[in-house]
């Protein structure tokens, strides 16, 4: 098999949750733990720090990986969705893994792994486990891919579990409220494993407390530190305290991680690891940026930071899939702004057209677009110096313009 080959099989032969929405989530744990059997436990060789949360995740997970890595360790980092390289998802001190080590995975245990029908997720998870293992990590960042206790990533036993908050997203899986989707997210939470909690919300501290005590788990708050990071947008000052709260107890664990460590990392977080589409900017003069926030309380963040953004007129690039609260997001939205509706690159997105005719009834004010290329290019041409064009609503969506 050839790269694109490998690629190929992946994408499209297996279920995959960012194609196939709900009918490719699996709400057990059964085949992850049965290849990793097949592959003599790979999770288990390695020391790992385990993230879930509705946002912040990538952030965090990212943050802490550049800390680490300045500290001298050798560090996996999974995470999920890709923008542009399905290699984003797994590196090694910010180099993505060889496109011959997916290859060779994938050939070796493509047949044996039919028998378990794995999913794409699944798939992609246990060949990051067993490349940490196989490349003889210090540690390994997880960062879950859906909800918690039944996420393919649960397998692991980390040093520390981290949550970073609580909101409303994926709910035709998770739960519909926010207690419902915080006992999903406690699910990570292990026996005698310290849990750092990023923010500290009333709907979900008994539930955290309650899971963290049954676990005979200690369950740490995140405090306020004054460190910044390279990664711009003030919703970035919650993922900060996060870091340093989980830094701080890997301290207390022995691990050798000093304050200039700590500075070095948080200001080079996407030099040292490649983030992408976190408040990015890319362009002046018009101002460009893109976010892939995409649920409520992303969208209420990414709007905060607009508002906090220097500009004359507001341009704003939006789609999103359709198994959101569209009518919740659109409510989000300012009514100021010229809007350049269109569709994600996905099967899951919604149509531009119905977008905008959900949009008109909010009275919001744009066009529908065929293509987030024709919609990019549209408004860049016109749009004027002193003006922001954002580009955002969907992973999807920012994935075509980063």
């Amino acid at each position: 098999m050839t790269y694109q080959e490998t690629i190929s099989y992946l994408f499209q032969k297996l279920p995959m949750y960012q194609r196939c929405g709900k009918a490719a989530y699996k709400a057990d744990i059964g085949n992850i733990v049965e290849a990793s059997n097949q592959l003599g436990k790979p999770h288990k060789k390695f020391q790992s720090i385990h993230i879930a949360g509705t946002n912040g995740k990538g952030s965090v997970s990212h943050m802490l990986a550049s800390i680490l890595q300045v500290a001298g360790y050798k560090v996996g980092l999974y995470t999920s969705p890709h923008l542009k390289d399905f290699r984003e998802r797994i590196k090694i001190n910010g180099k993505m893994i060889s496109k011959e080590e997916v290859v060779n995975f994938v050939r070796k245990n493509k047949i044996p792994f039919q028998k378990i029908n794995l999913s794409f997720f699944e798939f992609t998870v246990i060949l990051a486990f067993n490349y940490f293992a196989n490349q003889k990590v210090d540690i390994a960042i997880i960062e879950t891919g859906l909800g918690g206790r039944l996420d393919s990533t649960n397998i692991i036993k980390p040093i520390i579990s981290v949550i970073t908050n609580i909101g409303f997203d994926h709910t035709n899986l998770l739960g519909d409220s926010i207690e419902k989707i915080a006992m999903e997210k406690a699910g990570i939470i292990k026996n005698n494993v310290p849990v750092v909690i990023g923010r500290d919300q009333e709907k979900t501290k008994k539930i955290f407390c309650d899971f963290a005590n049954k676990m005979n788990a200690n369950i740490i708050y995140a405090g306020i530190h004054n460190y910044k990071t390279d990664l711009k947008g003030n919703y970035q000052i919650e993922n900060i305290n996060t870091v340093i709260t989980v830094i701080i107890e890997m301290i207390q664990q022995n691990w050798k991680i000093n304050h200039e460590y700590i500075k070095i990392g948080l200001l080079n977080t996407i030099k040292n690891t490649g983030l992408l589409g976190r408040w990015q900017i890319l362009g002046r003069n018009p101002l460009i940026v893109c976010d892939i926030g995409h649920n409520e309380d992303g969208i209420k963040a990414i709007l905060k930071q607009i508002k906090k953004t220097p500009h004359q007129n507001l341009h704003i690039i939006f789609g999103v899939v359709n198994d959101k609260n569209v009518d919740k997001l659109l409510n989000l939205l300012p009514k100021n702004a010229k809007y350049y509706f269109c569709k994600p690159n996905t099967q899951r997105g919604l149509n531009e057209n119905i977008l905008h005719t959900l949009a008109i009834k909010k009275e919001i004010k744009g066009k529908a677009y065929p293509s987030i290329k024709q919609a990019f290019f549209d408004a860049k041409r016109k749009a004027k110096r002193k003006d922001l064009i954002f580009v955002g609503g969907s992973t999807f969506i920012v994935s075509e313009v980063v």
